[in-house]
């Protein structure tokens, strides 16, 4: 009995009628690139793959073969539908040949994983599991897992290798617990338990931990329990150690937390590795609980393992619980401990945290302490801020150091929000005749900087335009899954990801929401902010930075008096412009607004009240609009807190106020204990900075020829073009909004 093999086709999203699809495609095919083969040809090739999807192999075998020698540019892809078909006729022979064009594409096919499951299962019908064997091996690193090594293993029992059928079968079982070839996997397994006696080969321990904790981590409690349960009698030692411990730790992740102490605490083992874990979760269980002379007493154990991950993890557990409390004195011996005994990114974020302390405190150390951040994690995440603060520290005596500090802001992060800060510092009069120190620079050539390894040139190399062209002709038959497909392997694989995730995202746009393509490209170009914006096209920035909606989104910025690049960078940070994006807090649409917001704005009795109604990117902006507006009055016109409190709530902004004396705002943004809601602020901040360089009314001419603007004025401004001190008088913002309330009624009027 033949085995039926189905084409898979993955829609990923929203998707116009066929007719409409294959006019468009052929429009991108005549606008946006070469000439095209003739129509007919590409339609042809659509049909058979579409026939092969509804499992009509005989009417794809006709199609694809009329079409195979027309389309030497798609070869592989005539080539695998073609075998996939010939496989489910039973032609295995036909199947295996009819795949060469596969293994010999250039560039390189995508389809060469699948290709190698379609001859593998073609030669195990043929009765040459062997040869399924080699050519599964061969194209080992792209098989879609776990069906490759399931398909090794069936290979393997075929061929009487059952001890290798075994081994595979294991590694399907242990390595993806919860895939349907898991459950496929337990069964054969046993069957061979049962044959090979004790020729089986046992699983290692390693992938038995590995399964459990996969249960565990995904959430299949019961299972992962009865895992560890029959480990006990198979392992010993440290081993056995090890599972009583995990055992207890699923009390702790089922919220069993006083069970899993008292669990944990009457446990005895005696192995360092065993013991430190379960120190750690004694001391998660007492942070949990809030139970500050258990969770000491566990740190103080720890210390018995100075190097063990499992101390460092409850260092800055530790640390954390007190820094939102603001106890100084609890978290400070914590970070200094976490950052004198590990290196790494954990260890930096615990030294800046000791920085950060001295820096607002006004401590002598504060610039040692920066500089040594500097050069022992030139790659924090901080780096940037502890530029900016060495430069304000020396600006009061030393400009040209100042000067210098600034400069190296803006070579190395070109578009963060420091980079910003740091070029309004330097248009300060003091700086214009300053040269830079020539010692800060010296010290600045001393630091080991990360090398950031982003392509700046937009070019298409020969194999890029290759995998464009590609591209290209699978859009053009209205085969817009598979074109991106090709890009998306080709930006994974090859030299040029920020040229085919742009060609990507334009292909994907033409059929899917604005969201799609952003999404796309800060997938496939992660490291996208290191590039600085003149080394990039204004439509690759725009991919990036989309608008849509610009129109209802300006309006209501200009309603409520908000800047508009503040409101698209808060929206793109919040939802991509996805309106029906829905946060695991169940906040809603565009800005992300709680159903409890959201009725509250509109008025509205709460059996009347649908959520859904969030969903309306119109009345998404609307609320948004008026929500934090709502905000930046009840925070004074701070942008920063007003940001932080639409993350964060306004409760804790104005408690993290009382924390220190901040001389200008980026001190406060450094301030805020949750590094989530800090991140959040600085990259809504980043964002508008870039939507006021594309989109600003300043900015004309250049955009249209797809070359970057001239540079604006790098502020973050409200739309007067004014910023409110950072410590307004609350006396005066209540004026200035009852100034604002006349004006809006007299305008009524």
């Amino acid at each position: 009995m033949k085995t039926p093999l189905f084409w898979a086709k993955t829609i990923r999203g929203p998707w116009p009628s066929a007719a409409a699809r294959a006019a468009s495609a052929l429009l991108v095919g005549a606008t946006l690139f070469a000439a095209a083969p003739p129509a007919a040809d590409l339609a042809l090739l659509k049909a058979g793959i579409d026939e092969q999807g509804r499992k009509q192999p005989a009417a794809a075998v006709r199609d694809l073969k009329a079409v195979r020698e027309r389309l030497p540019e798609l070869a592989d892809y005539v080539a695998y539908s073609l075998a996939a078909a010939e496989f489910d006729l039973g032609d295995f022979d036909a199947a295996i040949h009819e795949l060469e064009p596969v293994w010999n594409a250039a560039p390189p096919s995508p389809l060469a994983g699948q290709a190698a499951l379609v001859a593998a299962r073609a030669y195990k019908q043929n009765a040459k599991p062997a040869e399924g064997i080699n050519v599964l091996r061969e194209y080992y690193a792209r098989l879609p897992q776990p069906a490759g090594d399931k398909l090794l293993a069936e290979c393997y029992r075929a061929s009487a290798d059952l001890a290798s059928a075994a081994v595979f079968y294991q590694q399907v079982y242990y390595q993806y617990p919860l895939s349907v070839e898991a459950g496929e996997a337990g069964p054969a397994l046993s069957e061979l338990k049962s044959t090979l006696g004790e020729l089986y080969p046992p699983p290692t321990t390693q992938a038995m931990f590995e399964r459990a904790g996969k249960l565990g981590r995904g959430g299949d409690i019961r299972h992962a329990r009865l895992e560890y349960q029959a480990m006990l009698p198979a392992v010993g030692g440290v081993d056995r150690e090890l599972v009583r411990v995990r055992l207890a730790e699923l009390e702790y992740y089922s919220i069993e937390t006083a069970s899993a102490y008292s669990h944990l605490r009457s446990l005895d083992v005696s192995t360092p590795e065993a013991d430190a874990e379960r120190l750690y979760f004694l001391a998660e269980c007492a942070r949990r609980q809030d139970q500050d002379d258990r969770l000491k007493e566990a740190l103080q154990r720890l210390e018995r393992y100075p190097d063990s991950p499992w101390r460092l993890k409850a260092l800055v557990a530790a640390g954390n619980r007190y820094l939102v409390e603001n106890r100084a004195a609890d978290y400070l011996p914590i970070y200094r401990a976490c950052a004198e005994s590990f290196t790494g990114q954990q260890a930096d974020y615990c030294h800046w945290k000791v920085t950060w302390y001295a820096y607002l405190h006004r401590q002598t150390d504060a610039e040692g302490l920066l500089r040594d951040h500097l050069l022992k994690y030139p790659g924090s995440e901080r780096a940037g801020a502890a530029l900016y603060f060495l430069g304000r520290l020396a600006e009061v005596n030393d400009p040209t150091a100042a000067k210098a500090f600034y400069s190296e802001i803006g070579e190395r992060y070109p578009n963060a929000y420091y980079a910003d800060l740091a070029d309004q510092r330097l248009s300060q009069p003091a700086m214009f005749g300053a040269v830079d120190s020539a010692s800060v620079r010296q010290f600045l050539n001393g630091v080991v900087w990360p090398v950031w390894r982003i392509e700046k040139k937009f070019e298409p190399t020969p194999a890029t335009q290759a995998r464009l062209d590609r591209a290209r002709l699978l859009a053009a038959a209205g085969l817009e899954d598979l074109a991106e497909d090709e890009l998306r392997y080709g930006a994974r694989q090859e030299d040029q990801p920020h040229v085919l995730a742009m060609r990507l995202a334009q292909v994907a746009g033409k059929y899917s929401p604005p969201y799609r393509a952003l999404q796309l490209v800060k997938s496939l170009v992660p490291g996208y902010i290191q590039i600085p914006v003149e080394n990039a096209p204004a439509s690759f920035w725009r991919l990036l930075y989309p608008m849509p909606w610009r129109s209802e989104l300006e309006r209501n910025a200009k309603l409520h008096d908000l800047d508009p690049y503040i409101v698209a960078g808060l929206v793109r940070q919040e939802s991509e412009f996805n309106p029906q994006a829905v946060s695991p807090a169940q906040a809603y649409g565009l800005t992300q607004l709680l159903p409890s917001t959201g009725r509250q704005l509109l008025k509205v009795p709460r059996k009347r009240f649908r959520a859904s109604v969030l969903f309306s990117p119109e009345v998404n902006l609307r609320l948004g609009t008026t929500y934090l507006r709502i905000m930046y009055d009840a925070n004074m016109g701070h942008w920063e807190r007003t940001l932080a409190a639409y993350n964060a709530g306004g409760s804790r902004v104005d408690n993290w106020m009382g924390w220190g004396e901040y001389r200008e705002p980026a001190e406060f943004i450094e301030s805020i204990p949750f590094s989530e809601t800090r991140n959040y602020v600085l990259a809504v901040l980043r964002n508008a900075s870039m939507y006021r360089k594309l989109y600003s009314e300043d900015v004309s001419g250049p955009l249209a020829s797809d070359r970057f603007p001239p540079p604006v004025t790098k502020v973050v401004a409200s739309v007067a073009g004014k910023k409110p001190p950072f410590n307004r008088n609350p006396v005066v913002a209540k004026k200035h909004r009852a100034v604002r309330h006349r004006k809006k009624k007299q305008a009524a009027k």
